[in-house]
């Protein structure tokens, strides 16, 4: 198995915190996410602190030990904050990079220049499939976001009608096409044939983004109809540039992370050996943390010596860049340490026993398996290894095509309807300035889309091949 997995796995099979019963599990999940609503929608609370009670009221109704939740918090905050959070603020300063030096606008201005007026949706799912495919989700959103913004303000599209579809393109990828981790943790698992889940994983995708994508957007747009937020849109520091970076070069540094990032995956396949050196070095200079670095690092010399700036003026910018970001990196620790919360509690596991007495096809049973420890976990990581070492077993007699399906099936059921739980609804809802309710209608309603829409997709395939 991969590392990946067998570390997700490991943190499955911890002991739950608390001994209480599937009941009451229950009801301390549904009470700990009714908290978060009511805090921030009736009584104006901060996310942040609507969280950390939240997973409180959880820990306690399920009769956990307080200090043990407080751990259970904690460490789900602090692996967060390690993790996506590092990434946030290394793509807020290529963002700031970008958009002092005028990369961000020679981006912009080339985008509204080839695509304008209906294309423009599409323009965006493609930009934003083609960035995501090798991407964590999160490192995608930080990249693609100050793009999204400023193309909306620019061209005086609807948030939601440029948003939308990139955010598709993002979370489709993210669960059905290799090489993305999560897909490759599934195909490990039920021994799937890699170059056949990518065929149908590209097959179930392209109709689910246009769906999820440019057609909801449409309908996300009238629901929701916000502006960008002017705080989150990357602005110029001040005209007095000698000139801007060129098109090819600003191009370059923002696709440097995906490089990286793809050619580590494709080590993965193609030496799968962990001792391996040329594997080790890829596995470093593929993590996202160090490509994303990589990038700012490159960006020095491709985006802000060409527009003029002198070495005092590149650490103002990198302290700039950062203050803005401090609220979302809070409410998405938060997010990790509620999710956290509902793991050591034994909510997926809970998920997983009740499961097993269901008597339902395998590819139908193996997405509700995901969609269920979805929304009890908030993880699309968690969902698709827990339900894929659970069906694992039923794909031994399944023919080739129909363990590809399997292992699309798990990946649709993980991204369904991303709630309070998930952190990145909260990257979203702060990145696009929206209410809890505003996010739920678009970007909730959306991955809930792109789950039905692939997993009927999947089933309908499963028929026919």
């Amino acid at each position: 198995m991969t590392r990946l997995s067998v570390e997700m796995l490991a943190a499955d099979a911890a002991e739950p915190i608390t001994s209480a019963g599937h009941a009451q599990l229950g009801i301390a999940v549904l009470a700990g996410i009714a908290v978060i609503v009511l805090l921030i929608t009736k009584f104006k609370l901060h996310a942040f602190l609507a969280l950390t009670i939240g997973s409180l009221a959880l820990g306690a109704i399920a009769g956990a030990p307080l200090d043990k939740v407080l751990l259970s918090f904690s460490t789900g905050l602090g692996t967060t904050v390690a993790g996506v959070g590092v990434l946030i603020a290394l793509g807020a300063i290529l963002g700031k990079m970008l958009a002092d030096s005028g990369g961000a606008d020679q981006i912009v201005d080339t985008i509204l220049a080839k695509a304008g007026g209906r294309s423009m949706p599409w323009a965006m799912v493609l930009i934003a499939s083609v960035i995501g495919l090798p991407l964590f989700f999160e490192v995608g959103i930080v990249l693609l976001i100050p793009v999204v913004l400023m193309v909306a303000k620019r061209g005086n599209y609807s948030l939601m009608r440029i948003g939308i579809p990139a955010l598709a393109g993002l979370s489709v990828m993210h669960g059905l096409v290799p090489p993305h981790p999560g897909p490759l943790v599934a195909i490990d698992a039920v021994k799937a044939d890699l170059g056949v889940t990518l065929a149908l994983g590209v097959l179930v995708a392209i109709p689910t983004v246009i769906i999820a994508g440019p057609v909801f957007s449409k309908y996300a747009a009238r629901w929701v109809d916000v502006p960008a937020p002017e705080n989150m849109i990357p602005q110029r520091a001040s005209e007095d540039l000698e000139k801007r970076p060129g098109f090819g070069a600003t191009l370059f540094t923002v696709l440097l992370p995906v490089i990286l990032m793809l050619a580590k995956a494709l080590v993965d396949i193609v030496i799968d050996d962990v001792e391996n050196p040329v594997q080790r070095v890829f596995d470093v200079i593929g993590a996202p943390m160090i490509a994303l670095l990589a990038s700012v690092l490159v960006g020095i010399f491709t985006l802000l010596r060409p527009a003029g700036f002198s070495k005092e003026r590149i650490s103002p910018l990198v302290e700039k860049s950062l203050a803005p970001i401090a609220g979302i990196l809070l409410i998405v620790g938060a997010g990790g340490g509620f999710k956290q919360t509902l793991i050591d509690t034994g909510v997926g596991q809970m998920v997983l026993d009740i499961s097993k007495d269901w008597s339902i096809p395998a590819l139908l049973l193996a997405w509700l398996i995901a969609v269920a420890i979805r929304l009890a976990t908030g993880s699309a990581t968690v969902a698709t290894v827990s339900a894929a070492g659970l069906v694992a077993p039923l794909a031994a007699d399944m023919s080739t095509t129909h363990a590809a399906l399997l292992v699309l099936a798990i990946g649709a059921g993980s991204l369904f309807f991303s709630h309070v739980n998930d952190a990145g609804f909260w990257m979203v809802k702060e990145y696009f300035g929206l209410s809890v309710g505003q996010n739920i209608k678009t970007w909730s309603v959306m991955e809930t889309i792109i789950s039905v829409v692939a997993g009927g997709i999947v089933l309908l395939l499963s028929l026919v091949i």
